[in-house]
């Protein structure tokens, strides 16, 4: 099943805590964090796709199609998903899933799409998330194409920004990873944040 999943990598946000600049560019352990994610995802799916806003060009060197999110700019990761879904519906016909994931997270778990392909099976649930920690990463999640049109209305006609509130309308599985010996979903938003990825991997260097 898992080549039936496309990967959207999110980019989409303004990256404000770390300057404004591109975060998943920023070296990490000598490469860049987006260079990370992709050693991670890419195993897992069959496609993937960047998604990200302004200037394509400046994602080059990894070799992926870019899209813009389809419903105005920086509207969260709602607007992610549903790009994710389009473009999975106009260019992998035989796309069932899509599965997105942050690009500013470097230790993602290896077995992400495994885990919550198994859940909605499991469960005969409509989506999944991951959590951790006790906390729900909306963002880690499984989606399923064919509510594409209905996440555009939602989005387009009811304003809804929040993933939250678009995922309490169907039945979501939410598996739970451990946090040690590392939060697989930990984030490098911030300065600091990138100083403690960087002293993580040197720990498990």
């Amino acid at each position: 099943m898992n080549g039936e999943v496309v990967a959207v990598l999110l980019a989409g946000g303004l990256s404000r805590r770390m300057g404004g600049q591109d975060k998943m560019l920023r070296d990490l352990g000598g490469q860049s964090i987006l260079a990370r994610v992709i050693a991670r995802v890419k195993p897992q799916v069959g496609r993937l796709l960047l998604n990200a806003n302004g200037d394509p060009a400046r994602f080059a060197e990894f070799g992926l199609p870019v899209a813009a999110d389809v419903v105005g700019d920086h509207s969260g990761p709602l607007a992610g998903v549903l790009t994710g879904m389009e473009w999975a519906r106009a260019n992998v016909p035989d796309c069932s899933w899509v599965l997105t994931a942050p690009t500013d997270a470097p230790f993602l778990p290896c077995d992400l799409v495994q885990r919550l392909v198994t859940a909605v099976d499991r469960e005969g649930a409509d989506m999944a998330c991951a959590s951790s920690g006790g906390r729900h990463h909306p963002v880690c999640g499984l989606w399923p194409v064919r509510l594409v049109d209905e996440l555009r209305r939602a989005m387009l006609e009811e304003d809804i920004r929040k993933v939250d509130i678009w995922t309490g309308r169907y039945k979501l599985s939410v598996v739970d990873w451990p946090v040690e010996p590392v939060d697989p979903f930990f984030n490098a938003n911030r300065p600091e944040d990138l100083a403690e990825a960087a002293r993580i991997l040197a720990e498990a260097g």
